[in-house]
């Protein structure tokens, strides 16, 4: 049986709509009432978990699943070994650097040295700012780090950005961008070798240009 991981939150519905082209229905992930977290798809012949976004990889890269969706800023904060099969083209968001409107400063360079910078992305936002030879404290927080800076605990954030409204009403401005996230669909490296057709029938499926709506 084929057992996939989907991400809970933003990434679901499409991910459900992604796998469902491809022939897998789990669409009952998306059910008001279901609090299953390994839901069989509708025709029995795969199962879906249902997790965290960072964990999507965890469970591929283990091969507790076989296929994944996950954001791409997921995979490159984590690192785990997983084949990053294709680009959804969904889920769009950036990695951004932002600071408080008022603070003048306009991009990296213009960070006083030492500063402190929040983020949950501490490992994306260090290889970031080392090459940029920029020396920073980070700050890990797993919360809302847009408090940062209006607390005072950060000169400035990395945070994922989307539409911007949450910067914004909170006095923030992104002033420049780590990189570009989408959703990718992701496969354990071993189940993909060892493969005797089902998955990559379902790789292919899914690399099909969307109808549209």
């Amino acid at each position: 049986m084929i057992t996939v991981a989907l991400a809970k939150g933003a990434l679901l519905k499409d991910s459900v709509e992604r796998f469902a082209h491809a022939g897998l229905d789990f669409s009952a992930v998306l059910e008001e009432d279901n609090r299953q977290l390994m839901v069989p798809s509708a025709c029995g012949s795969a199962r879906a978990l249902l997790v965290r976004n960072g964990d999507v990889p965890v469970y591929v890269a283990y091969g507790q699943a076989q296929l994944g969706i996950v954001g791409y800023d997921v995979l490159r904060e984590h690192q785990m070994p997983v084949a990053q099969l294709l680009d959804l083209e969904f889920g769009g968001c950036r990695l951004a650097l932002a600071v408080k409107e008022n603070s003048g400063y306009k991009s990296a360079a213009d960070l006083p040295p030492h500063c402190r910078v929040a983020s949950k992305f501490t490992h994306c936002a260090r290889a970031f700012f080392n090459n940029l030879d920029i020396p920073v404290e980070l700050v890990h927080l797993t919360g809302s780090v847009e408090l940062g800076p209006i607390t005072g605990i950060a000169e400035a954030i990395v945070d994922l950005v989307a539409t911007g409204r949450t910067l914004q009403e909170n006095g923030l401005v992104a002033i420049e961008d780590l990189f570009q996230s989408t959703a990718r669909l992701v496969g354990n490296p071993l189940s993909l070798r060892l493969d005797q057709g089902s998955l990559h029938t379902i790789v292919e499926a899914m690399r099909q240009p969307q109808s549209s709506k």
